[in-house]
């Protein structure tokens, strides 16, 4: 058992036992290797069942969302700032959470990993920054910093930006010289180019909604796209209707998105999702000098209007 397990586990415990939550929610170990799972502890017992380890990329917060008990939740850095976005917009209270913080080292990209074998993986064990991977046929040793998840590559805020108890020391934050590298090559792109290229992006969507479904900020009693009346747009694979939802979805994350990556997380298709919401990351923090989530004290951009507000963009 590795030590943030082992306190995850000590913390949770304590919260139920001395009554402070009605519930801890944080992952448990899956069927399968690699495939940690949400779990909920309404007892000191089922505590126990919690773990952690570079699998646990779901981010929780969209279990909170209108809540009425008093909750325990794990979060890394791009948890808890999702986490600030839903006590701004108001859909739980910072007085119901008790935030058991995880300074963050990065999670893995599952299906990377997965494609170095060819058959089942029956054993993944983390330690450190090595990671011991095994099937029937084989066994490999493997850096995990060269599995990394794309957007744990760009994080700068690995450690949670709230909380009330740490697992551990904050780790040391990355330092990148151009955070956004891989949204100016789409830039720098031209107009065929960038068609080309979110075509070829969205040419195997199936529309299963997995991205919207994953996402802490897709909470919409009523979807736009499965609004009847009116209807904006088809429930069939058209194109159009498949190009309008990635475009919608993405500007309603417009300056709340915190790069969690749980939406290409969940693709079943492995659709980079991210190609969409890094720019509005990159244009808020450019346009306005915001970065989603860090703070409760102040209102996102797109929240506010203040009449030296950027306004070149009007014709």
């Amino acid at each position: 058992m590795n030590t943030y397990t082992k306190k995850i586990r000590e913390l949770a415990s304590n919260l139920l036992k001395e009554g402070k939550v009605d519930l801890v929610i944080g992952f448990k170990e899956g069927t399968v290797p690699m495939a940690t799972a949400p779990g909920i502890a309404r007892t000191p017992e089922e505590a126990d069942g919690f773990v952690w380890d570079a699998n646990c990329s779901l981010n929780l917060t969209n279990y909170l969302t209108n809540k009425k008990e008093k909750i325990g939740i794990i979060a890394k850095g791009c948890d808890s700032r999702s986490i600030v976005n839903h006590i701004i917009e108001n859909k739980i209270s910072r007085d119901q959470l008790h935030i058991i913080g995880v300074p963050c080292t990065g999670m893995v990209d599952k299906n990377k990993i997965r494609g170095l074998f060819e058959d089942e993986i029956t054993e993944f064990k983390e330690e450190g920054d090595v990671i011991r991977v095994k099937t029937g046929a084989k066994e490999l040793t493997i850096d995990k910093q060269e599995y990394l998840r794309g957007n744990c590559r760009t994080c700068m805020h690995r450690n949670p930006v709230i909380h009330d108890d740490l697992v551990a020391e904050p780790v040391v934050e990355q330092k990148l010289a151009d955070p956004f590298k891989d949204v100016k090559a789409i830039e720098a792109m031209d107009a065929d180019e960038k068609w080309n290229h979110f075509e070829n992006l969205l040419s195997g969507c199936i529309r299963c909604y997995a991205c919207r479904n994953a996402c802490p900020l897709c909470y919409c009693p009523t979807c736009f796209v499965d609004e009847a009346n009116p209807q904006w747009v088809g429930k069939g694979q058209d194109p159009t209707d498949i190009r309008t939802f990635h475009f919608l979805r993405a500007y309603h994350c417009a300056g709340r998105c915190t790069d969690c990556g749980a939406c290409e997380d969940a693709c079943p298709m492995d659709i980079k999702v991210r190609d969409f919401t890094r720019k509005l990351v990159k244009d808020s923090f450019e346009i306005y000098g915001w970065e989603a989530g860090l703070t409760l004290d102040q209102r996102p951009p797109l929240d506010t209007f203040k009449p030296e507000d950027p306004d070149d963009f009007i014709k």
